[in-house]
């Protein structure tokens, strides 16, 4: 509204003009008894309101600019327009229109410049810079054979043995109080023993560092250490996750690692998985990173003193060097600060950053960023924004499957490169990717849980944005999202750990026959792109009542079809010619390229790829119902209508980790009421008043029981005279 109204007029006094016309200019004027003008079209604000290039404004001569003072289109132009650095203008030498300047990077730093990762305040860590080279074995790495004579020594704890390494407990604190970098303020104390000269050979133990998970080692032997494992910060439960260091290790002599307090009853390494070693004298002189080393593994169970069922894994092993630093993991880490560096060098290629938006979707409990990357090349024109659909990816949920990282990592890598199919899905779609969900648990070294003590990937319902800020925000994503357009595709990236190959969970279609099995599709098309990897024969697709509270189910619920939780093995392949290897962690990575694959086969104009799936689909599932009946006794034609047939009874159920456990409020909250109990058990009971009635009762007996005997026999003996004089 730059030219004056007529409306406008009604107000003799200049300032009450002025202020009306600033109302009005900002929508706040609203008087119904004056008339309102239309809306100017675009060609008359511009040749009403001519506006000026920013650097010429300031060389008019003052007597231009002081009548320019009387017109409110100029002044609202200096003010509002001219002294913004956000407005950028499309026509630099004539009048342009004014528009919005792009947001600018999250981060303009160099890559030494990191957000340090911040820990809760009874942690103690240690100040060494822990870091590994990536490095891909020649050749792969076979599954280790059992024999069925591997020895399943007896656990004997710290009365028969020596400690050697202890750190506090989980449990130490209730629940998260506070975090700051570095964790505790106190002096690090030393949780291993000292050599006793250079003669020692006892192992030196040490986990106090970002993703590390070890609390206690104890000496069994001269070569044998029973090891015990941290749970989940703030719990009692999960302990799977395992990365520490070992220090004074002599070479050419087998030692016994044991791992005392494992909770699945089954585990891969029952079925030929090894764990991980990475030597530091290695790694400088011939580049070799972490490798699969083990033999003599066994998994098995065992009863506590006090009744608890746990499991042990136990292995034998050679160190390559004598007094070398060598790591022990469960996967290949991937740490928080992995994830910054790698960040980082994204917002530091020019290239890169034209096309892929860092930001921080929120903070953690503890205070962590987590991090949102939107990947799209720039639109032509705001129709053809506007008519991307979007993809949403997610990674890290639960800190302990590192695998899930490795996978997201070679997305990015492909999805950001110059690749002409990289370039085709910029185009076609708008990324929505969120690297990290749980920084804080995995900075912690736990397993599965956040520092609420909680499965974050059982409480996408949430309403306590406070307590799972990572996961409400990624839901309010998600909504904002698909209010502006179509989301063609939800993953979640997970790791696996009773389960080989890679496959995927998704939702039963069931109640919309025009999309019966479209949900898999997708799955069945990777699995045509990496058959010696991914397994369809593996994938669920049933909606478990435990499972509402995940990712995959909640997004489905708010209408994305293709809603998929995909599960990478800890271990290897069954599949193909490098069956019963492990995987390594490019192996994963290409997996990350094969999505980008798949989703251009799955988007391709051409269907006739997706019709074959869809045919080849209803005759696998044809044979798969027919068997299960027939097994059942029953006869029946389902060459017709697949309404009348119920999927879920034919698949089994997605066999994911039981996280009842870990349902309810989050620790502190539960501590907190805990708290309030106490507190008011303390108070003492308020007395309560007596009726009137009850003290006048009281007070005669008191009366009474007060009174001697003959006087007592007097009143008596008056009031039986009254009652007598009355009767006559």
């Amino acid at each position: 509204m730059c030219p004056a109204d007529p409306a406008s007029e009604q107000f003799k006094e200049p300032y009450e003009r002025f202020i009306h016309q600033h109302l009005q200019y900002y929508g706040y004027f609203k008087d119904e008894n004056v008339p309102q003008s239309p809306s100017l079209p675009l060609e008359s604000w511009k040749s009403s309101c001519p506006v000026s290039k920013p650097g010429n404004f300031h060389k008019k001569s003052r007597a231009e600019n002081n009548s320019n003072k009387n017109s409110f289109c100029s002044l609202m132009m200096e003010t509002a327009l001219l002294k913004s650095n956000q407005l950028l203008f499309d026509h630099p030498e004539g009048p342009g229109i004014p528009r919005l300047r792009e947001p600018r990077n999250l981060f303009s730093v160099p890559n030494d410049s990191l957000l340090a990762p911040l820990w809760p305040v009874e942690c103690e860590v240690i100040k060494d810079y822990i870091h590994h080279i990536e490095w891909v074995p020649p050749e792969p790495e076979p599954f280790y054979q059992p024999t069925e004579n591997e020895m399943a020594p007896e656990v004997v704890g710290e009365d028969r043995g020596t400690v050697v390494y202890v750190i506090d407990p989980a449990t130490k604190g209730t629940c998260f109080t506070g975090s700051r970098v570095g964790g505790s303020k106190e002096p690090i104390k030393s949780a291993a023993v000292s050599l006793r000269d250079p003669e020692d050979t006892t192992l030196l133990f040490e986990s106090r560092f970002e993703s590390g998970n070890l609390q206690k080692a104890v000496r069994v032997g001269k070569y044998e250490y029973e090891l015990t494992l941290r749970t989940d910060l703030y719990t009692s439960k999960y302990t799977q996750w395992y990365y520490f260091r070992v220090q004074n290790t002599r070479k050419d002599v087998t030692y016994r690692f044991t791992i005392v307090n494992l909770m699945k009853a089954k585990s891969l390494y029952s079925v030929g998985m090894k764990p991980l070693l990475y030597s530091e004298k290695d790694a400088e002189s011939h580049g070799i990173g972490w490798r699969r080393e083990g033999s003599n593994i066994k998994y098995y169970k065992y009863n506590t003193e006090d009744g608890q069922t746990l499991y042990c894994l136990t292995w034998t092993f050679r160190f390559p060097h004598s007094h070398d630093t060598c790591y022990f993991a469960h996967f290949y880490p991937y740490t928080y600060t992995d994830l910054q560096h790698y960040l980082m060098t994204l917002v530091n290629n020019p290239l890169c950053s034209q096309y892929c938006k860092l930001r921080p979707l929120c903070r953690s409990l503890a205070g962590n960023t987590v991090y949102l990357l939107t990947i799209t090349n720039p639109s032509k024109s705001a129709i053809a924004a506007a008519a991307k659909k979007a993809i949403v990816l997610s990674a890290r949920v639960h800190p302990g499957e590192t695998n899930s990282s490795w996978v997201m990592r070679g997305f990015l890598d492909f999805i950001l490169s110059d690749s002409p199919d990289a370039r085709l899905l910029r185009d076609l779609f708008i990324f929505k990717v969120v690297p990290m969900l749980n920084p804080d648990g995995v900075i912690v070294g736990n397993y599965r849980c956040s520092l609420a003590g909680r499965d974050l990937n059982r409480n996408y319902r949430t309403v306590l944005k406070e307590s799972f800020p990572c996961i409400w925000h990624t839901r309010a994503m998600i909504k904002r999202v698909l209010e502006d357009r179509e989301v063609l595709l939800y993953c979640d990236f997970h790791g696996h750990s009773r389960k080989n190959n890679i496959f995927m969970y998704g939702c039963n279609n069931k109640y919309a026959q025009e999309r019966l099995f479209h949900e898999r599709i997708f799955p069945l098309m990777l699995s045509k792109n990496i058959p010696d990897k991914f397994s369809f024969n593996s994938c669920k697709f049933q909606v478990q009542k435990c499972k509402e509270g995940t990712g995959r189910v909640v997004m489905w619920r708010m209408g994305i079809v293709n809603s998929y939780t995909m599960e990478s093995t800890f271990s290897g392949t069954t599949l193909g010619n490098n069956n019963n290897s492990h995987f390594t962690y490019e192996d994963l990575k290409s997996l990350g390229y094969h999505v980008c694959d798949t989703l251009l086969d799955f988007c391709d104009p051409d269907r006739s790829k997706f019709q074959q799936c869809l045919s080849e689909l209803k005759e696998l599932l044809k044979q798969k119902i027919q068997r299960k009946l027939s097994e059942l006794g029953h006869v029946q034609n389902i060459d017709g209508t697949w309404s009348d047939i119920s999927l879920s009874d034919v698949e089994s159920s997605t066999s994911g980790s039981d996280s009842s456990q870990s349902d309810g409020p989050p620790a502190h909250l539960l501590n907190m009421d805990e708290k309030d109990f106490n507190e008011k058990k303390k108070k003492k009971k308020k007395k309560q008043l007596r009726t009137r009635k009850e003290r006048n009762e009281l007070h005669q007996k008191l009366t009474l029981s007060q009174t001697p005997k003959h006087k007592k026999d007097i009143l008596k003996n008056n009031l039986i005279a009254r009652l007598k004089e009355r009767s006559a």
